[in-house]
């Protein structure tokens, strides 16, 4: 019986490996910088994380169940009448596509990004929120909103960063 005992003593701690899946829509660049900055800044916050990126227009709405935490980001466009619309290639994946998908309660994130210029800045961020909370998903952080240039914005995404790998801790994330 002590043998038993010792044996289940000695058996190390399995870590388990988490994953985030980003799915970010970029054309001019702006929010795929965005999104590798923040996958820098993870690689040093929480190395044990593997982290997967697909683009919007290459996403399939079963890669939005993907990992352990979705992140989605997107800037704002302003196509078509109103202003404040998500990228083409997200809205095309989360309103065509992946309309119907039950995120079943799936941890979520989301980054928008906007230009200060525009009535509505950053409206892609609400977009985003709305999607998650419509489709069961549960946000685990404030959407992050990156407004005007990312350029510079290095510190705010990694700040975020570590909120997201903070909120995810009682999940049982390391």
């Amino acid at each position: 019986m002590n043998n038993i005992a010792n044996a289940a003593e000695a058996v190390p701690h399995v870590i388990q490996r988490r994953v985030l899946h980003i799915v970010f829509a970029s054309t001019s660049g702006h929010t795929e910088y965005v999104v590798e900055a923040l996958i820098d800044s993870l690689r040093s916050i929480a190395p044990g994380w593997e982290i997967e990126e697909t683009m919007a227009e290459k996403a399939r709405p079963q890669d939005l169940l993907n990992g352990d935490v979705l992140l989605l980001a997107s800037a704002t466009w302003n196509t078509g009448g109103i202003e404040g619309q998500l990228n083409p290639h997200m809205s095309v994946l989360l309103h065509d596509k992946a309309k119907t998908l039950d995120l079943a309660g799936k941890p979520c994130a989301c980054i928008g990004l906007g230009d200060h210029r525009y009535f509505y800045t950053a409206r892609a961020a609400y977009h985003l929120q709305h999607y998650v909370n419509a489709h069961h998903g549960r946000l685990i952080v404030p959407t992050l909103k990156i407004i005007d240039e990312p350029y510079g914005q290095e510190e705010a995404v990694r700040v975020w960063g570590k909120q997201l790998v903070d909120a995810s801790k009682p999940a049982g994330w390391c």
